[in-house]
């Protein structure tokens, strides 16, 4: 009795919760005309904002990984002084509103010494293109070092030591030995990555602004015409949104499922 009882009390849960979820894709699909989707996707301001979207994201994405993959490793097999203060320090971005984020990021450009040595004498960051990299490189690498880590630590250091004593470097073991095994999970968290890129909002519209045709990723375009009145066009860039989200879900549950036969061949 008591077993049926948790079962339904679980599955009741679950099932409110999946029921206001397909309301809000709902909300979003049954608004959206194949005449406003059609006028959104041959808009030269959405395929600006599509363009500069997917630019900045996959670059940030691209930087993420290379910080983050060797910073997730360093977490995952050394020991060392603050260590859990890095790893707690690591959560900030992601668990800092983006807002403040983007604000932060916009002071320290703009109102220190060496964001503004950056700024004027090496690249222009704020309120520009790439004030989004940086925007989204800030919220998004996170994913890419949690993920990692914890691939990392699944992996048993004994193929590391028996590379090793075939005669292979440290660093050649890891390019060459835990790479390989890790490589489905680092992807799973640069798609995260890049889906948090891709939806990055508020830090973006702080550090880099919110300029028609220049700094207009695809939520900035939601805003710009949600702020003019523009509902129809505001919630057919939305559909789109939702379609990328669909497929990257899509895709981490593919590859998390590859990973695990794969791990399990080792």
């Amino acid at each position: 009795m008591r077993t049926n009882l948790l079962k339904f009390f679980s599955l009741s849960a679950l099932s409110i919760f999946i029921v206001l979820i397909l309301f809000i894709v709902l909300a979003i699909v049954g608004k959206v005309s194949i005449g406003t989707l059609q006028e959104a996707i041959f808009s030269k301001e959405i395929q600006f904002a599509v363009k500069l979207s997917l630019m900045t994201a996959s670059i940030a994405t691209l930087l993420g990984v290379i910080v983050g993959a060797p910073s997730a490793y360093a977490l995952a097999r050394y020991n060392f002084k603050g260590k859990e203060l890095i790893d707690s320090l690591i959560d900030l971005p992601v668990i800092l509103p983006p807002l403040i984020s983007g604000f932060a990021l916009l002071v320290f450009f703009g109102n220190t010494l060496i964001g503004r040595v950056i700024t004027e004498n090496i690249i222009n960051v704020v309120f520009s293109p790439t004030g989004i990299i940086v925007a989204q490189f800030f919220v998004a690498t996170p994913f890419i070092i949690k993920t990692s880590k914890a691939v990392f630590e699944g992996i048993d250091e004994k193929y590391e030591h028996i590379a090793q004593s075939l005669g292979m470097t440290k660093l050649k073991t890891f390019f060459k030995v835990v790479l390989p095994m890790a490589k489905n999970g680092i992807l799973a968290g640069m798609i995260l990555a890049w889906a948090r890129s891709m939806g990055e909002f508020g830090a973006t519209l702080m550090l880099a602004g919110a300029t028609k045709m220049k700094t207009e990723t695809l939520p900035i375009a939601v805003f710009l015409n949600i702020s003019v009145g523009k509902l129809e066009l505001a919630l057919s860039v939305a559909f789109i949104f939702l379609v990328v989200a669909v497929l990257t879900i899509f895709s981490i549950k593919t590859i998390v499922k590859i990973g695990g036969d794969d791990y399990d061949k080792y």
